[in-house]
């Protein structure tokens, strides 16, 4: 570690934990509102664990969704049971290979191209999920796009999605009241034996892209840029995995340290773990309100135009890709047949393009 691990408190700690929020909010009450994830349950693995990593690292790590099972899963690609196994195969999965010291061998079959065009089918998945709600209510999906333009004309547009999420919340709270606020109860008990199929396995391998390169490679770099601290991908991989291990069954969602989530705390001004142990306090706090009542009163046009932006801060990825024409080609592949398909099929191609270009 070349900068010091601490947890401060400070104007930096309180705004910084808005930029974490940006990418989970929306994503989270998306899969509440279509899915049978429990959203009081997942708040609470959000916030114990925003708060046990900001600790362990003394810095502004991220605590987000896996966007490639949420996408599916929102999609109604994934039942609530495929994702949750998901989830646990790749807690497994990322624990192993970060006590092992693999992910740099591992990354290397993966190939930047190949996460690029992951993120990109993530987003097309996503923009078609709106798009498809949006269509129910245009006046009250166009009223949630003029939100997102304000925030973006105002110089904020990466917070463009957590403003039109809290605007449905407060329709929400206006239609059902303000909830009388409650413990969230005994978790969901997904039926994990029905979950042992095609489309899980497929939700797997996508997700193994986006998590190695989003939030193990590109998270690591992004803390020795910003904060000049060392924090190995591999240790990244191996926290990943004990919160996969122990959220998932307590009725958690599958969660990661994406670097989207580090560069938006950053961004809003945090320094230190103490902005997670704000938005951790947070999150527990807004479980306790989080009714079934409130949930169902979120307008869904609203959501529609939520995912829409989500999709697009996503889909847009693409254009750092190094091998443009594939990552675009894994989108639409994926579109057509599913995102395990396209992964698989885009990391061959990677392969023999790589193979191709050294030969000539």
């Amino acid at each position: 570690m070349k900068g010091g691990r601490s947890v401060e408190f400070g104007a930096g700690a309180l705004t910084g934990a808005i930029g974490d929020s940006i990418t989970v909010i929306p994503l989270v009450v998306a899969l509440a509102l279509l899915t049978d994830v429990s959203l009081p349950h997942a708040l609470v693995a959000f916030g114990a664990f925003q708060i046990v990593w900001g600790v362990r690292y003394g810095l502004p790590v991220s605590v987000e969704p896996m966007k490639a099972l949420a996408a599916l899963a929102i999609a109604d690609a994934l039942t609530y049971a495929e994702l949750a196994l998901a989830g646990v195969i790749l807690g497994v999965l990322l624990l192993a290979i970060g006590l092992s010291g693999t992910l740099a061998y591992v990354e290397r079959w993966i190939g930047e191209p190949v996460i690029r065009g992951v993120q990109f089918a993530v987003g097309l998945v996503l923009f078609e999920t709106g798009i498809g709600l949006a269509v129910d209510d245009p006046f009250v999906a166009l009223v949630g796009v003029a939100v997102a333009g304000a925030f973006a004309l105002a110089g904020r547009g990466k917070a463009s999605a957590l403003g039109v999420a809290l605007l449905g919340i407060a329709v929400a709270v206006v239609v059902a009241g303000v909830p009388t606020p409650r413990l969230p109860g005994a978790p969901p008990t997904p039926a994990f034996g029905a979950a042992v199929t095609r489309a899980t396995f497929d939700g797997v391998v996508a997700q193994l892209a986006m998590t190695i390169g989003n939030a193990a490679l590109a998270t690591s770099l992004l803390f020795s840029d910003l904060l000049d601290a060392d924090v190995t991908p591999d240790e990244l991989s191996t926290s990943m995995g004990v919160t996969n291990l122990i959220a998932v069954p307590l009725g958690g969602i599958p969660m990661c340290h994406g670097c989207d989530g580090v560069a938006g705390k950053h961004a809003f001004g945090a320094r230190t773990g103490g902005a997670n142990v704000v938005l951790g306090a947070g999150y527990l706090v807004a479980a306790l309100f989080a009714t079934p009542a409130l949930i169902a009163a979120f307008p869904l046009a609203m959501l529609g135009a939520l995912l829409a932006i989500v999709a697009v801060s996503l889909a847009r990825n693409v254009t750092e890709s190094g091998n443009r024409a594939l990552s675009v080609g894994i989108g639409v592949l994926a579109l057509a047949t599913n995102l395990g398909v396209a992964f698989l099929v885009g990391i061959a191609a990677h392969l023999a393009w790589d193979r191709v270009g050294a030969s000539d």
